[in-house]
């Protein structure tokens, strides 16, 4: 099962609250906004990724599951 992650651009407000919770997927772009790292469109395994969704204050962080 893979996972997908979204961040809603339009939502986001630059919290940098999943930067923190999982720096090795996220991080924030030059105008503060969050945004993946290259090649963590899936996260890359990490088990933070929900995580750091969850502590979005605005919720702009969808992680959903896919299979295959």
């Amino acid at each position: 099962m893979h996972i997908d992650i979204e961040i809603d651009t339009d939502v986001c407000i630059g919290a940098g609250q999943c930067a923190l919770t999982a720096p090795e997927v996220f991080t924030q772009d030059d105008d503060g906004y969050s945004t993946l790292l290259p090649g963590q469109e899936d996260g890359g395994g990490s088990p933070l990724v929900r995580e750091a969704a969850r502590a979005c204050p605005v919720s702009a962080i969808t992680v959903s599951e896919r299979v295959g």
